[in-house]
């Protein structure tokens, strides 16, 4: 099967893409390029080809969920001005109240 130009064209006005002449040809030519590949994929038997071949049987095996804790250079208090009660305390953004206001 080959792709003609009226065909790239065709799709790049479908997908609102402005392809120019020569632009065109290129493309008709790799996928043209493309689908005959594909159709030599195609003439392949694999009939002796099981579905889920390099799966296994079992399916693709799961790592374990294990938590790690993460490499860090100091104290997690380190990385923020000011803490409270284990959480990092930042600026309020884009409001007209005081951040230095507790809203507790």
């Amino acid at each position: 099967m080959a792709v003609t130009r009226e065909d790239v064209l065709h799709i790049a006005d479908l997908a609102r893409l402005g392809v120019d002449s020569a632009r065109a040809d290129e493309l008709t030519r790799e996928l043209s390029s493309i689908l005959q590949h594909m159709e030599v994929l195609s003439q392949i038997d694999t009939a002796q080809v099981s579905l889920t071949a390099g799966v296994g049987a079992g399916g693709t095996p799961l790592r374990p969920d294990e938590r790690v804790a993460p490499l860090m250079e100091g104290t997690l208090e380190s990385f923020a001005p000011s803490m409270r009660d284990g959480f990092f305390i930042v600026p309020r953004l884009a409001t007209h109240e005081d951040p230095t206001e507790s809203s507790a």
